[in-house]
């Protein structure tokens, strides 16, 4: 089982990882930069295709993702004065430049809308709202009055329109363990409650767990349109969550060891194949919208860092210094280097 897991693991971050570089690669290519390989995994070369275009295409031995080596990514560092001048990325027009870090995060953001659409066409379109459908006798918010068909319209002064929304704002840290949530009743009438969750802990893992004791309704529709807005809707969702998410990691409310990385990635993907294909198709679109979102903020190292210089370059009117640039980006390197080191620690104590 174990070997399945990493094969999968392995295929899901490739394949995210592949399309995000196939953005890269297709937008420069367009765009006549000069591309010196694109790779199909990572480490020693295996094989390669000298393709009519000029451009190296390899297969790599380790089947991780891959990447695309494109001529003056920050400045001309072509040693052989070999190559034109107009083909390095440095001297392409502003726009052409920011099209070229943008397509990686583009194509993730469209390969996760896709597989969610498609997901919906097959297995119909869940709805999203946060609409009570049982609440639990003796439970936190059985105690507080919530009962079925109320509507959660707001946790703690925000408002939600989604559970994946809600449920983060209700995973969060409150000082007290007490939550202000908003309901709408199904008579149209708002009320507000104050609820403090039963706090369960897991004794293996140590992770605590809030327990409000209420499921969500699960209604499901069918259709191309159906589909087609369930798709954007629940990208939009995922794509608040996310973001509420990385916010609130620096403001401690989620603490830094919520996050996983490979290791822990490892185990979701054990635990989704339990739940079958669908759950599978499901973390791919999650994973793919995750990539995308952490690569477009202006964090150097990032492609949103990238973006941010291209930014900050138009405002000035002029190139931001190259060394300064590079030093920022390699800085960074090391410390997201070491953050990544740091989580899998955490996820090998934790599931040991």
């Amino acid at each position: 089982m174990w070997f399945i897991t990493l094969i999968l693991l392995i295929f899901i971050l490739g394949l995210i990882i592949l399309v995000h570089e196939f953005g890269h690669f297709i937008t420069a290519k367009k765009s006549g930069v000069y591309i010196h390989e694109f790779s199909i995994g990572m480490g020693p070369i295996i094989k390669t295709f000298k393709g009519k275009d000029g451009i190296d295409y390899n297969i790599r031995a380790l089947p991780i993702g891959g990447f695309v080596s494109m001529a003056g990514e920050v400045y001309e560092d072509d040693e052989t004065n070999k190559i034109p001048k107009d083909k390095f990325m440095c001297n392409k027009k502003w726009w052409q430049r920011l099209m070229i870090l943008g397509a990686g995060v583009f194509n993730n953001f469209v390969l996760a809308i896709v597989i969610l659409f498609v997901m919906a066409l097959i297995w119909g379109a869940q709805s999203l709202e946060p609409r009570i459908d049982t609440v639990l006798e003796d439970s936190a918010a059985y105690e507080a009055g919530l009962v079925k068909g109320d509507l959660i319209t707001a946790v703690n002064g925000h408002k939600v329109k989604t559970w994946d929304v809600a449920q983060i704002r209700l995973y969060m840290k409150d000082k007290d363990n007490t939550y202000d949530i908003t309901v709408k009743h199904e008579n149209g009438e708002t009320e507000d409650y104050q609820i403090s969750p039963k706090t369960i802990k897991d004794e293996k893992t140590g992770e605590e767990t809030k327990q409000f004791g209420i499921s969500i309704a699960s209604k499901v529709t069918h259709g191309f349109g159906a589909s087609l807005k369930y798709a954007f809707a629940r990208f939009g969702s995922l794509i608040s969550n996310m973001w509420i998410t990385v916010l609130n990691l620096f403001t401690g409310k989620i603490a830094l060891n919520n996050l996983s990385g490979p290791v822990g990635i490892y185990h979701v993907v054990g635990d989704s194949l339990e739940y079958g294909v669908g759950q599978i198709i499901y973390l791919i679109a999650l994973l793919s919208i995750n990539v995308g979102l952490i690569n477009i903020l202006p964090i150097p190292a990032f492609d949103g860092g990238r973006i941010f210089f291209l930014i900050i370059e138009k405002i000035k009117g002029s190139p931001i210094n190259q060394k300064f640039e590079n030093w920022c980006h390699t800085i960074f390197f090391f410390l997201l280097i070491a953050l990544m080191i740091y989580i899998t620690i955490f996820d090998i104590i934790r599931f040991s």
